[in-house]
C-alpha cells in the first residue's frame, strides 16, 4: 500500500544522526552476518545436503523465511522514517528505473557460479558497484565537481561505502569457501551505462538520486533472493544485510526531501537478476 506523500524539510544535524544510527545497526549485524555466511559456505561446499535435510523436516519454512525477510526490510525503513521526521508529512517517492553507478572494473575470469552461488555472485557484484559509486562521488566532491558538499553528506557517503565493502567481503568469503573465485570487479551489464551517468552528475542531489537507484536495487535484490536461495544460511545472510541497504535508501530519500518510507512493503520491481551478471 502506497503512503500519502508530502514535502518536508530536514537538517544536516539530523542527517548526521541518521548516519550514526545506520552505522551502529550495521556493526550490530556483523557477527551474525559473518556466522551465517560461514555456514552458507559450508552448506554450498557440501553440495546443499544440509539444506535438503532441513527443507524435508520443515516443508513450510520457506513461507516463514519470506515473511521474516520482508518484515526486516520494512522495519529497517520504518525505523529511519521515525528518526527522520516528527510527523507523517513526506515527499514524493522516487520511481526511477533500476540503475546504479560505479567505476568499471575487469570481469572475473574462471569458475562457474550456479545455484545459490549465482545469487551470491550477483550480490557481490552489486556491493562492489556501490563501493565504486560512492568512491567516485567522494573523488568528484574532492575535486570540486559537485559544488558545495555539506560535511554530513560526505560522512554518509564514506560510511555507506565502508558498509558496502563489508557486505562484499562477506559474500566473497562464501564464494572462496565454496571453492569459487571471488568477484573483484563489477561484472554487471549495466556498469558502463551507469558509470557514464555518474560522470555527468554535477551536484549533490544528482549523486543522491543515482545512489538511491543503486540502494533500492540492492535492497530489493536481497528480498528477491528469498525466492532464489535455497540454503537456510543464505536466507539468514541476506536477512541481516537487507535492512541496512533499506536504511541507506531511506536516508537518501530524506536527503532529497522525500518521505523515507514510500511503500508499506518493500517491492522487488527494481531487483537485479542473475542474468545481469556477465560472468
Amino acid at each position: 500500500m502506497k503512503r500519502d506523500h508530502r514535502q518536508f524539510e530536514g537538517t544536516e544535524a539530523e542527517l548526521a544522526a541518521l548516519t550514526r544510527e545506520v552505522d551502529e545497526a550495521h556493526h550490530a549485524t556483523l557477527p551474525a552476518m559473518y556466522a551465517a555466511a560461514a555456514e552458507l559456505g559450508n552448506q554450498t561446499r557440501e553440495g546443499g545436503r544440509a539444506a535438503r535435510r532441513e527443507r524435508e523436516a520443515l516443508p513450510d519454512a520457506g513461507l516463514d523465511r519470506r515473511r521474516f525477510l520482508r518484515g526486516l526490510g520494512v522495519v529497517g525503513l520504518s525505523a529511519f522514517a521515525l528518526a527522520a521526521c516528527s510527523d507523517d508529512d513526506g515527499g514524493s517517492s522516487s520511481k526511477s528505473s533500476p540503475s546504479a553507478s560505479g567505476q568499471a572494473a575487469p570481469p572475473v575470469s574462471g569458475g562457474t557460479y550456479t545455484g545459490d552461488l549465482l545469487v551470491v555472485a550477483l550480490a557481490t557484484a552489486l556491493e562492489n558497484q556501490a563501493v565504486g559509486a560512492y568512491q567516485a562521488a567522494i573523488s568528484a566532491a574532492g575535486a570540486g565537481k559537485l559544488g558545495t558538499v555539506p560535511p554530513a553528506v560526505a560522512n554518509f557517503a564514506t560510511t555507506a561505502m565502508a558498509q558496502h565493502a563489508d557486505h562484499a567481503k562477506v559474500w566473497n568469503n562464501v564464494l572462496t569457501q565454496a571453492g569459487k573465485p571471488p568477484i573483484t570487479g563489477v561484472p554487471l551489464k549495466s556498469q558502463a551505462a551507469v558509470t557514464d551517468a555518474l560522470g555527468k552528475v554535477t551536484d549533490v542531489p544528482g549523486v543522491a538520486k543515482l545512489a538511491l537507484q543503486l540502494e533500492d536495487q540492492a535492497a530489493q535484490t536481497y528480498l528477491f533472493a528469498q525466492f532464489n536461495v535455497t540454503t537456510p544460511a543464505g536466507i539468514e545472510t541476506a536477512a541481516t544485510i537487507a535492512p541496512v541497504e533499506a536504511m541507506h535508501a531511506a536516508i537518501l530519500r530524506y536527503l532529497l526531501g522525500e518521505y523515507p518510507v514510500p511503500d508499506d512493503f518493500l517491492p522487488v520491481d527494481k531487483a537485479a537478476k542473475p542474468d545481469d551478471l556477465t560472468v
